[in-house]
């Protein structure tokens, strides 16, 4: 385990449903050991989008939180999505989380009412007030609106509070990036799996990946081999997973790819929870021929 309070390979983990879409711990249990005994990953993100956090209730979150921390917490960083459009919501999961053994929050910028910078940046401190343990900000005007995209002046500002300790990176804005590694401690985080090693030759420290569901080992050999000096073959290793990442994030949610694949390996998910559809048999065809691919 690195001395990150985040991990390196991040996981971005699925919450596992039964086939009638009920929440599926013994499943959760089982997956998590999975990807962090066997996937290469020293960390899991729980409560995330690829989550579908959006469609689980707080006490489900909570349980699932309990249930990876008692499997796996010993062994790796147990990281909990916090986030809401709801300061006090927000607060409330942050608490529950850490009682539930959580080792480190999660917390998107706040989305849909397009909160200014000056708003964005009380709602994560006070969440990151809400506990002791260390806070990873989520940075993704993608989903959040441009309106509430970090600026590097809002990032450097939050880099002083004593918790906030990391960010995962999805602003697909290296300029802005570049910015704040250099201007803080922030330790950055690739958010986007086609970013990991561009973002890690510039200064992040590893990756809240997707992709490391499937071929959590390959998404770490990046890193690795970069970190080893061995640059080219960091990016032949990068290289080789871009048909597997276009494959699973292009045309749907992650969750849906990684759901398909793991009912085709026989491993926990289930179905998404609608408004997500499970993936169709061409595509999940498709997806098993890309990570057969790219795994070998």
């Amino acid at each position: 385990m690195t001395d990150s309070p985040f991990g390196r390979v991040a996981a971005a983990m699925i919450t596992p449903f039964t086939s009638e879409g009920e929440l599926d711990l013994p499943g959760a249990r089982r997956l998590a050991a999975h990807l962090v005994d066997r996937g290469g990953c020293d960390a899991l993100v729980l409560n995330g989008t690829t989550g579908e956090s959006p469609t689980t209730s707080d006490e489900e979150k909570t349980a699932l939180v309990r249930a990876v921390a008692e499997e796996v917490g010993g062994r790796a960083r147990i990281v909990a999505g916090v986030g809401t459009g709801d300061t006090r919501h927000s607060v409330e999961l942050a608490r529950a989380a850490a009682r539930a053994g959580a080792h480190g929050l999660l917390v998107v910028t706040p989305y849909y009412s397009r909160p200014g910078q000056e708003a964005v940046a009380r709602h994560l401190a006070t969440v990151a007030d809400a506990t002791d343990l260390p806070v990873m900000l989520y940075d993704i005007p993608a989903r959040t609106g441009e309106g509430t995209a970090l600026t590097a002046g809002t990032l450097e500002r939050l880099a002083e509070h004593p918790r906030i300790l990391a960010v995962k990176d999805c602003a697909y804005d290296l300029l802005k990036t570049a910015k704040v590694l250099a201007a803080t401690g922030l330790a950055y985080y690739s958010g986007c799996d086609e970013l990991n090693l561009p973002l890690r030759a510039i200064g992040a420290r590893g990756c809240v990946s997707t992709v490391a569901n499937v071929a959590g080992p390959a998404v770490r050999g990046v890193l690795d081999a970069f970190d080893a000096g061995d640059h080219a073959g960091a990016a032949r290793r990068h290289r080789a997973l871009i048909p597997l990442i276009d494959a699973m994030m292009s045309d749907v949610p992650g969750t849906v790819a990684v759901k398909a694949l793991f009912a085709a390996a026989g491993l926990p998910g289930g179905p998404p929870r609608p408004p997500l559809l499970p993936a169709g048999e061409a595509l999940t065809l498709r997806l098993a021929d890309a990570l057969r691919k790219a795994v070998g």
